[in-house]
């Protein structure tokens, strides 16, 4: 019977990834052969249809082969081609950011130290003199560790550590204090996501579609100086919401556990090999942010020692540690597997459906198709009338709902690419400033399974359920929402002008 069911259930959805590839594929036919409206050329109308028909897939089957489709059905333009399309999406600097930098982070994440980060804040002397100090020495943990990891390799790592935690602290299935660790390491993983773009595609998608739309670029510093005050913002409103509103009962907590203390010292002392780990990642990472704040400094030699260092790119650091870690020994085994980097550590779905963004976003912003000033031209007569504050909040609110709901990757495309001609149109709000805001609150979505994996995997695991992570997932979106429009917004402005 169980099996009868589970048939019909794969027919059904067979049936609804039939239906929905029909109905992709007949929207990008009727764009092709439709004549197109004033403002707008034939390829522009192609485009565009490419973009509504691959939007729609995203949303309705899924990121992996619709990417593939997306690159496919670029090359059938005729102002494009497939030479244009090879260029602009797997030989885009970007996407070799992502393909070193996921290799690269996958090295350090087999290292101890992540394991010891983690445990070395649930463990001190001050987390273990209370339930809600060590609530919040275990989330900041989670958001020290993510700002330079994936969050979804992120959640893994430290789900086995929170599960020995629960084992000690004597917690069971359905207990509110349990509940509300596994939701705060959901919130905090995709918190920190939105924090950095080190390891972090969703910001850099948002970065990378204002950088095509305008030809100007928002650096890592200017990013991080605006995402980490702002999230930190956002990081103790969740903790106050946690406290004063689900606020679970922490009675019978034994903090004084020896058990806690045996868990640290099991922790191997890192060996020779992890340590060089460890430096050549903290090498790649002042690679990344130490030039764009230092290339501007009165002091000559500095500045031009950096901004030397700068105009190689963000994809160069990590392919210098990748070659610093091959080259390197420890055992006779250099400290990075390539091939296990390869297959394990990379996303493979989430940079493919990167290389189809940027090659959409650069035929959107190609003169020959002219689809940007039609944009603009298009969304004028809707903003004109909207404050600034109006304009912000909209977006916000947009970015906030569809990251909540679907993934973070077709929010943090989609949403700029409407925002950013909306911005410019409008003379009043910073184009770089929305882009930086929206960056952040795609990443942030946790409320319901399809934004993220491991929102699916912490609803059906017992600890807590969906209805939990819906409920305060959108409750945090709120907070997020109004923390970026109206804290974060004024930082990124202020600082990318």
């Amino acid at each position: 019977m169980d099996k009868e069911k589970e048939k019909r259930k794969l027919m059904t959805k067979n049936e609804k990834q039939f239906v929905c590839t029909l109905i992709a594929i007949l929207i990008m036919i009727i764009f092709f052969v439709a004549p197109s409206p004033a403002n707008l050329s034939a390829d522009g109308m192609k485009v565009l249809g490419i973009f509504i028909a691959i939007l729609f897939l995203w949303i309705t089957i899924g990121i992996g082969w619709p990417s593939l489709l997306c690159l496919a059905a670029l090359a059938f333009v005729p102002s494009l081609g497939m030479d244009f399309v090879l260029k602009n999406s797997f030989g885009n600097s970007t996407f070799a950011f992502l393909l070193f930098t996921f290799m690269f982070t996958y090295a350090f994440s087999q290292t101890g130290y992540v394991r010891k980060i983690a445990l070395g804040f649930v463990t001190s002397k001050f987390a273990r003199k209370s339930p809600w100090r060590f609530a919040f020495c275990f989330f900041a943990a989670v958001i020290v560790i993510g700002l330079f990891m994936s969050p979804s390799v992120l959640y893994f790592v430290i789900l086995p550590i929170l599960e020995e935690i629960y084992n000690i602290l004597g917690l069971k299935k359905g207990d509110k204090y349990a509940s509300m660790l596994m939701v705060g390491l959901v919130f905090c993983t995709s918190l920190s996501s939105g924090m950095t773009p080190i390891a972090h595609v969703f910001p850099v998608l948002s970065m990378n579609v204002f950088q095509s739309l305008t030809g100007a670029t928002i650096n890592y510093g200017q990013y991080m100086l605006f995402a980490i005050p702002t999230g930190i913002v956002i990081f103790a409103v969740m903790m106050l919401i946690f406290r004063f509103m689900m606020n679970p009962s922490t009675k019978d907590l034994n903090l004084k556990s020896t058990e806690f203390d045996k868990m640290k010292k099991e922790i191997p002392v890192a060996n020779r090999g992890e340590k060089t780990i460890l430096g050549v990642f903290i090498f790649v990472i002042a690679l990344w942010i130490l030039p764009s704040l230092l290339k501007g400094v009165s002091i000559k030699w500095i500045s031009s020692l950096f901004t030397w260092i700068d105009g190689f790119g963000t994809a160069m650091p990590p392919l210098i540690g990748i070659i610093l870690l091959s080259i390197f020994k420890y055992q006779k085994q250099s400290l990075i597997n390539l091939n296990d980097a390869m297959v394990k550590g990379v996303s493979w779905p989430s940079i493919i459906m990167v290389s189809a963004t940027l090659v959409l976003g650069s035929a959107m912003t190609n003169s020959q198709i002219g689809l940007t000033t039609f944009l603009s031209s298009s969304i004028q007569p809707i903003t004109t009338g909207l404050s600034s504050i109006a304009l912000i909040l909209l977006f916000a609110l947009w970015a906030g709902l569809q990251s909540n709901v679907s993934s973070h990757m077709v929010t943090a495309q989609l949403v700029p690419t409407i925002a950013v001609p909306a911005a410019l149109a409008s003379g009043s709000i910073s184009a770089a400033a929305i882009t930086a805001v929206i960056g952040l609150i795609a990443s942030t979505g946790s409320a319901a399974p399809p934004s993220m994996p491991y929102v699916a995997v912490a609803g059906s695991s017992g600890w807590t359920n969906s209805s939990v992570l819906l409920r305060y997932g959108f409750l945090m979106m709120v907070v997020i929402i109004l923390v970026a429009s109206f804290i974060g917004y004024p930082i990124a402005n202020a600082i990318m002008g």
